[in-house]
């Protein structure tokens, strides 16, 4: 059990983890295992479950409804296996760095841009 929304935990490929993000695409949660790891964190990605889908169709008395199999792209969850491990204290506890050796701020985490600017507070920033 959770104790925010921000600091969600829960088991992965059998290994308690602390979870960074929830469905997110295969390039996001590269980004963020090579991201981890470099910081010393044990990574766990495993692809999430599909969502719960619902008929959108109502179906017309005597009409059969066909229901097509949409082809959803594979997302993932990413988790580490410090169960405390909380992505916002991370990023603005100043925690994290980037393998040039700056801290990773809010843009880079959120991959808006590609190296970071560390001595502009993200406040500051025009996003």
């Amino acid at each position: 059990m959770a104790i925010n929304k921000n600091h969600e935990f829960e088991e992965l490929d059998g290994v308690k983890c602390g979870i960074v993000e929830k469905n997110v695409q295969s390039a996001r949660a590269d980004f963020l295992k090579e991201l981890l790891t470099y910081n010393g964190f044990t990574v766990v990605v495993v692809q999430s479950p599909p969502p719960k889908a619902t008929p959108v169709a109502t179906p017309i008395e005597g009409e059969e409804t066909v229901i097509e199999n949409i082809d959803l792209p594979k997302t993932f969850t990413v988790g580490v296996t410090d169960y405390t491990f909380n992505a916002v204290n991370a990023v603005f506890g100043r925690l994290l760095k980037t393998k040039q050796g700056h801290i990773v701020t809010q843009a880079y985490w959120n991959q808006k841009e590609a190296d970071t600017i560390d001595e502009v507070p993200y406040y500051q920033h025009n996003s």
